[in-house]
């Protein structure tokens, strides 16, 4: 099979619908990653399994681009933590494609099929899943990673790169010289085609031919012609010296050799600035949330043209209980997900996924809470994430005291505040008016 895939040709763009396109496009989706600048919320969970705006993974933003995009053959790779992303994906991601017209959304877990170690970098996890890519002989191949929160249409991309005549496009975006130390740097020409790339070096010279105040960084997104993928990541795994990174050694390898083109990032959020935010640390997340509860987010999950999935829940409604003096509930620039309470509390400026009751006279400010916590009463919570599970004993206090909260909980250096099961208080989890607002 393999053999067969190294010998089809790839046709230069001759007039095909962007839907054939994308039919012949396999997507592999990296959702392998450990998540370590994101712990505590890894601990037990991948990082594109972790929750983000209420009802949705972060996973979700990814896949429901590619459904989007009319990309409809999609594997996921995994390898750390991943019950709960694997949960997630079978519930709520297999139903929305159709097997019987060939589309999937498959896991492909880590199985050492040709070599017996875990995976080495980004270039060997698609390397040992070769099998299963060529089994499906697509013409191309988009590599996606499945932790970063943007929108955008992977079919005009595929359209960029069939039209250039490229063997890779790398998708970029503009950013600041000072930030290049997390990112891949694109040098691109004033014709649009690559002619150099580092990977994530402390500073460089090198500067967009579009806007010579900003830097083309690479997005992490790759499409390949697939009769060149397939030997370069043969020839990578037989290199003891590589990396076995995209970044640091399929790319760079790749110029010289063959035609590569950089694609400039088109958001179809539709606002002024381009948004692409990489959610890898506790503050980035924490942001990129509340933005989502702001009055007029950034990121907009009200879209009906770009619409946002994820696995369905079966919750009651939102309910907001009591409207006496002192004792209200109601939530205010907030994100309030099926199935919660507010019972006689305040809410404001925070994102409460689904099964999460706060009851009377606490006040929730600017925080994050998942699924299934119970807040007691005579709390007062602020700038906080607080983990799946947690209970909140009556007249906790969070988020005003960083050294003592630093007793209990994990507190960033900017003092954001994560309470997770194993640094929260147990005792009186349960508040009396718990089964009274029901």
């Amino acid at each position: 099979m393999l053999h067969r895939m190294l010998r089809r040709g790839t046709n230069r763009f001759n007039g095909d619908t962007w839907g054939r396109m994308m039919k012949d496009t396999l997507g592999v989706l990296l959702a392998g990653g450990a998540g370590e600048r994101l712990f505590p919320l890894t601990k037990d969970r991948a990082k594109p399994a972790v929750p983000f705006g209420g009802q949705y993974r972060i996973i979700d933003i990814t896949l429901s681009n590619c459904i989007n995009s009319d990309l409809r053959r999609v594997y996921i790779m995994t390898q750390y933590k991943a019950l709960s992303l694997n949960r997630h994906i079978r519930e709520g991601w297999g139903p929305v494609v159709a097997n019987e017209l060939g589309e999937f959304i498959e896991i492909l877990p880590p199985m050492q099929r040709v070599n017996r170690n875990w995976y080495q970098g980004t270039a060997d996890a698609v390397y040992q899943n070769i099998y299963s890519i060529g089994s499906e002989e697509p013409k191309y191949v988009i590599i996606l990673s499945g932790d970063h929160i943007y929108k955008m249409n992977y079919g005009k991309m595929m359209e960029h790169h069939c039209a250039t005549g490229a063997a890779c496009t790398i998708a970029t975006l503009p950013v600041d010289p000072g930030e290049v130390a997390g990112f891949g740097v694109v040098e691109v020409s004033s014709k649009g085609e690559v002619i150099g790339f580092q990977e994530k070096p402390k500073t460089t010279n090198v500067r967009s031919p579009f806007n010579p105040e900003k830097v083309d960084a690479s997005m992490g997104i790759y499409i390949f012609n697939t009769d060149v993928l397939l030997p370069e990541l043969l020839a990578d795994a037989d290199d003891n010296d590589s990396k076995h990174d995209f970044g640091h050694n399929i790319l760079p390898k790749l110029l010289g050799r063959y035609k590569v083109a950089a694609y400039n990032f088109v958001d179809e959020n539709r606002k002024e600035a381009l948004y692409w935010r990489d959610v890898g640390t506790l503050d980035a997340y924490y942001e990129a949330n509340l933005d989502i509860a702001s009055v007029s987010p950034i990121f907009n999950l009200y879209d009906k043209s770009w619409p946002m999935r994820t696995r369905p829940t079966q919750y009651p409604p939102a309910k907001f209980v009591f409207g006496e003096m002192g004792r209200t509930g109601m939530a205010i620039n907030s994100v309030v997900s099926p199935g919660c309470v507010i019972s006689g509390s305040a809410v404001r400026g925070s994102v409460l996924s689904q099964d999460v009751r706060v009851n009377s006279f606490s006040d929730i400010d600017s925080s994050v809470i998942f699924t299934h916590v119970n807040i007691g009463r005579h709390c007062r919570i602020r700038r906080c994430i607080i983990d799946r599970d947690v209970h909140i004993p009556d007249g906790t206090v969070i988020g005003y005291d960083q050294a003592e909260d630093r007793k209990k909980y994990h507190v960033t250096p900017s003092g954001l505040t994560v309470v997770t099961r194993d640094g929260s208080p147990y005792e009186n989890p349960v508040s009396p008016e718990f089964m009274q607002t029901m």
